[in-house]
């Protein structure tokens, strides 16, 4: 089985998944583009400064990189996205941790700054939890598609425990009539107005 036929396309958890990466990639898609826009060295690290965070040619270029990538992935949608989602927002994690000893350090190419961790930590934050909602969490409920994957003779059995109560529930509904859509009573015809069969009058004189 295939990894997107874990989650239904038309699910509730899939609309999170593709908002969540596109809102994403396109923050990181426009400071990218804001980047280009000023014409900055690849590997400037004299401090210029976009949207309060500093930046240079290289991380503009690896903006526009992670946002297409999420923005694709909004598209594709299903397992795809919450997967992307989890892979990139551990990395921009990762990349925080790792900036934050690199700050003053001539390893720090990217010129991040402290505004840069920050808004990394926040970013790899959010793009993670979009990846992880209602998929590796605990307490999921058990018409979640991964719990149900994760427990297959279980979701069978309460799917099988559904149906026969659907079938009792359908055997003891009272049978309609399907002129009047009222519950057939049993009984039989009588002629009379409201049973369902035109009533008849003796003619005069019998």
């Amino acid at each position: 089985m295939r990894l997107r036929d874990e989650l239904p396309v038309d699910h509730r958890l899939a609309t999170v998944y593709r908002y969540g990466a596109g809102l994403c990639g396109a923050v990181l898609l426009l400071f990218g583009c804001l980047g280009f826009a000023d014409e900055l060295s690849p590997f400037g690290t004299d401090g210029v400064r976009i949207a309060g965070m500093s930046t240079n040619g290289l991380l503009s270029l690896l903006s526009v990189l992670f946002g297409m990538l999420l923005v694709g992935g909004a598209v594709v949608g299903g397992n795809f996205a919450s997967t992307l989602n989890m892979v990139v927002g551990t990395l921009f994690l990762l990349s925080g941790f790792g900036h934050v000893f690199i700050l003053d350090r001539s390893a720090n190419i990217l010129d991040f700054g402290v505004t840069n961790v920050l808004f990394t930590f926040v970013m790899g934050l959010l793009i993670l939890t979009f990846g992880m909602y209602g998929r590796v969490t605990g307490g999921l409920a058990h018409d979640n598609p991964y719990w149900r994957r994760r427990h297959p003779r279980q979701a069978a059995r309460e799917s099988l425990a559904a149906r026969r109560r659907d079938r009792a529930r359908t055997a003891l509904a009272p049978a309609r009539n399907p002129a009047t859509g009222l519950p057939a009573t049993g009984l039989p015809a009588t002629g009379l107005p409201g049973d369902g069969l035109p009533a008849t009058h003796p003619r005069p004189g019998c």
